[in-house]
């Protein structure tokens, strides 16, 4: 019904931070395991796969959600709400 690609841009810093605080918190891992998954997986792959699908989004919300980016996804979902009401 609706085709709309949001991509949340986030510096590496703040994902890391949230990463390790998340896994230490409700996972019970070391900063030792989290910080070698993390060179060793974690960000090989977000530049390899997550990183190039930014190009094709039709939203970026940078630093997270913001104002303006929040009123275009707004707008874009209230209209394909319209047209299936009207439809």
């Amino acid at each position: 019904m609706m085709s709309l690609k949001i991509f949340v841009d986030t510096a590496p810093d703040v994902r890391f931070i949230r990463r390790m605080q998340r896994d230490i918190t409700e996972r019970g891992r070391s900063v030792d395991s989290i910080i070698g998954q993390y060179l060793e997986t974690v960000r090989p792959m977000h530049k390899q796969f997550i990183e190039p699908t930014k190009r094709h989004a039709d939203v970026i919300l940078p630093h997270g959600a913001n104002g303006p980016a929040v009123d275009v996804i707004t707008t874009k979902v209230a209209s394909v709400i319209g047209k299936l009401k009207r439809g």
